[in-house]
């Protein structure tokens, strides 16, 4: 029997950064995965794969609407292949996955294909596609088993006309008409994709305004932008069933007056979250306990109840984000080599990959005004920005909450283009406690996005913002 310092179950981004970590600081790692890829959810089904998709229609999307008016003219009618854009989207995946077990052996890590289970505390069996079996002794264990699409009890996701994300990104056909149940950023990104290829989308939300979780501001320019992108929006509506006939899918729900809605389309993509995956784990072998919403229970160094084994990213507590993930396995794994290293969880950033994209980190408006703290705004749009006129990417903004007394930043909230990548130099400055006049005197190269970030700094800074 071989036995490890470390064993990771699940090679996702929290999984495959804790196994990196733990062999860099000298650990006998070994990395448990039950599909043929490494990568878990974000590199195969999930982040990788709908970025490329959202890349790949964007570009359709620019030829059919804006590249006559950049004075780029294609003669012919432009088409969708969606065969290739799938192929290209594929292509992306099998080269970020082969790139994490390019990792593994550069770091000695030992990978193991199968399913992981507990057989107590130290002893894991691993259940191999061949039907073999094979137990390892782990000194210690983290746990990084990721998430899977939910559902509602009363939907039947056949997988072909009723799906998850999953099969969104593997469909053989543009939907006609895609109804979206759930507005937060799957279904947003998802729909987004399929609208810019000719569906007619509908999403149905059963809060007020979708990305609910975010800052309020946000979810009302982004549902402006696309509303004029024609994606239409059913909000406070509770959908109470979802019937599939021959190619029709067939929803129904009550609108916030009690009154019986009815959609019908093609396909209806299930996107109202995801749940934490245990299946098969066995954790009660183990003695790990889990919560009542079926995570594994964790202190502040996500330390389990039982002392040598730990767990990271969807399948604990918080956000389920990759990037989360990634911080919680770098963690657990210096907490194993005696270091003492520490998450803010306020400033983990949050993004939609929607165009245009949406980023936020720290606090909300709702928040603070729920917390009694005294705030400030600043706020800049991105249509006063010489470089946002140039790539016609007008939409959107840039806010700054500060403290009212302090001026420290307390939250960042941004619209427009590159704001996944614009949300960074909140997150930096937020992490040295900065001021919004901090901000505001810092250069910020001309013509970028980027002064967006500086005018609603200087905007938080006695209403000084200069170019509006």
């Amino acid at each position: 029997m071989t036995e490890y310092d470390v064993a990771v179950i699940g090679s996702g981004p929290g999984g495959y950064v804790a196994a990196i970590r733990c062999a860099q600081l000298g650990m006998k790692t070994a990395i448990i995965e039950k599909y043929s890829t490494l990568g878990g959810t974000c590199l195969n089904v999930g982040c990788i794969p709908s970025k490329a998709m959202l890349d790949s229609s964007h570009h359709y999307e620019d030829a059919v609407k804006h590249f006559q008016e950049h004075g780029i003219d294609i003669p012919g009618e432009i088409k969708v292949n969606l065969k290739q854009m799938i192929t290209r989207k594929q292509g992306v995946v099998d080269m970020t996955t082969k790139g994490i077990q390019f990792l593994m052996d550069k770091n000695k890590i030992d990978v193991y294909e199968g399913v992981g289970s507990f057989k107590d505390a130290t002893h894991i069996d691993i259940a191999k596609s061949d039907g073999k079996n094979e137990t390892i002794l782990a000194k210690n264990t983290i746990i990084a088993t990721g998430s899977k699409p939910s559902t509602l009890p009363f939907i039947t996701l056949d997988k072909e006309r009723v799906i998850t994300s999953t099969e969104a990104l593997e469909l053989k056909e543009i939907p006609k008409h895609m109804i979206v149940i759930g507005g937060g950023v799957i279904g947003l990104e998802l729909g987004q994709v399929y609208k810019r290829l000719g569906s007619e989308v509908s999403v149905i939300e059963y809060m007020d305004r979708i990305i609910p979780t975010m800052d309020a501001g946000l979810s009302k320019e982004l549902m402006k932008a696309m509303k004029k992108q024609k994606v239409k929006f059913n909000l406070s509506h509770k959908v109470k069933s979802v019937e599939r006939k021959g190619k029709e899918v067939i929803v129904k729900a009550d609108d916030k007056k009690g009154n019986e809605v009815t959609f019908t389309g093609d396909y209806c993509l299930v996107s109202v979250g995801r749940r934490p995956y245990t299946d098969g784990l066995n954790v009660e072998a183990a003695g790990v306990q889990m919560d009542d919403r079926g995570k594994i229970a964790v202190n502040d160094h996500l330390q389990t109840n039982v002392p040598n084994i730990y767990a990271i990213g969807d399948v604990i507590r918080g956000a389920m984000l990759a990037h989360k993930a990634e911080e919680e396995g770098t963690m657990v794994a210096e907490i194993l080599a005696g270091q003492k290293p520490h998450i803010d969880y306020n400033l983990i950033p949050g993004v939609v990959y929607t165009w245009p994209e949406v980023a936020a980190v720290g606090k909300t408006e709702e928040q603070l005004k729920e917390a009694g703290i005294a705030y400030k705004v600043g706020q800049f749009p991105m249509r006063a920005l010489g470089r946002a006129r140039a790539s016609m990417d007008v939409d959107g903004f840039v806010k700054i909450l500060a403290d009212a007394s302090t001026d420290e930043v307390l939250g960042v909230h941004m619209i427009g283009a590159r704001c996944a990548d614009l949300i960074s130099e909140g997150v930096t400055a937020m992490e040295f406690r900065a001021s919004a006049e901090d901000i505001a005197r810092m250069s910020h190269a001309h013509p970028t996005y980027s002064e967006a970030v500086k005018e609603a700094a200087l905007a938080a800074t006695d209403d000084r913002a200069l170019h509006v």
